[in-house]
């Protein structure tokens, strides 16, 4: 299910369960072409001015870890890479806490559409209990990918974060 929240906040994200455990779809338009979309999900250096440090290829199939700000650490592998349409990767939490997942999965697909791309980003394997948060968080993420499309700067701020959350919960108030 997804929606425009009241007050102008735009969601871009869907929630969904399936096995009994949660899937975030966080799907948005961005102002270039599919190779250079495909370069800020993919480049190492590019991937560490929005979402994280990265050591290893995630364009190539293999393990990677990765810090993410205010997120912590995980390590994960590449399943499956076909540039630049198709990134499939598993992460681990190597610091799990109780309620947390041990393992997700990432789907991201990029289509050109003109001067744009469509990027729809699936995230799988969330306890149903935490899908508002994941759900807040992927977004700020991809919010954090079109700064840095436009020669911005990532908002990890609190400020979004309280924001979005009410609106996510709200979603995830009518799985089942």
């Amino acid at each position: 299910m997804t929606r425009d929240a009241s007050a102008g906040t735009r969601i871009l994200g869907s929630l969904r369960a399936a096995d009994g455990l949660g899937v975030v779809r966080i799907e948005d338009r961005y102002d270039t072409d599919i190779d250079d979309l495909w370069s800020a999900i993919t480049d190492r250096e590019r991937l560490a001015r929005w979402f994280g440090e990265l050591d290893g290829e995630p364009s190539r199939e293999g393990e990677f870890h990765v810090r993410i700000p205010g997120a912590g650490e995980r390590n994960g592998r590449v399943k499956a890479c076909e540039p630049p349409q198709h990134l499939l990767l598993t992460m681990h939490d190597p610091d799990v806490r109780p309620g947390q997942p041990e393992q997700t999965s990432f789907d991201a697909r990029l289509t050109a559409d003109g001067n744009q791309t469509h990027l729809a980003i699936e995230v799988k394997g969330i306890p149903l209990e935490l899908i508002a948060f994941y759900g807040a968080g992927w977004q700020i993420h991809a919010e954090n990918l079109s700064a840095h499309i436009l020669g911005g700067q990532p908002d990890y701020g609190e400020a979004r974060w309280d924001e979005l959350v009410p609106s996510y919960q709200e979603l995830a108030a009518t799985l089942s």
